[in-house]
């Protein structure tokens, strides 16, 4: 007698990237909602783990930074977003995967990234949400130039956890 396993849906991935200032805890509970939406059991969710990253004050020279501005190519870095979401759920077995994330002139304060995942258990949520951030920061296609005095300058490389 055979038996097969039942085949796990893949886990829904949402990717938005966004032009204005948005706030995260309000997108949060509007994609908890959707997520709930479709039923107790259509995410396997017992965890959850979110990680909301805002712009620093500073240059990476120490200088008071006026924005942050992001510059990307619509429709390739919305793919690579979702590619690196959907690996990292794969790898991790997670139910779900958030990824907010601004483009354009963000002031220091805003919100930049809001990454949200749920889970069965709370290390595979936590490792997922840990290592989505790093692919965002190494692997996702944005172009980054810091405002400071009224002269912008590109960002070479990325910051360190």
């Amino acid at each position: 007698m055979s038996t097969t396993s039942p085949v796990r849906p893949a886990p829904p991935i949402e990717v938005q990237l966004l032009e204005a200032p948005f706030q995260p805890l309000e997108r949060l509970a509007a994609w908890q909602r959707s997520l709930a939406a479709e039923g107790p059991d259509a995410t396997g969710s017992a965890a959850e783990s979110h990680f909301i990253g805002r712009v620093r004050p500073t240059t990476a020279t120490g200088e008071p930074l006026e924005a942050l501005e992001l510059e990307h190519y619509p429709g390739m870095t919305e793919s690579q977003l979702r590619a690196l979401a959907e690996a990292c759920a794969a790898l991790h077995g997670v139910g779900a995967v958030l990824v907010a994330h601004r483009v354009g002139r963000v002031r220091p304060g805003e919100a930049i990234v809001l990454v949200a995942v749920q889970a069965d258990r709370r290390g595979p949520a936590l490792r997922c949400v840990q290592e989505l951030l790093e692919d965002l920061k190494h692997h996702a296609p944005f172009w980054k130039r810091e405002w400071s005095g009224g002269r912008g300058t590109w960002v070479a490389g990325n910051t360190p956890l």
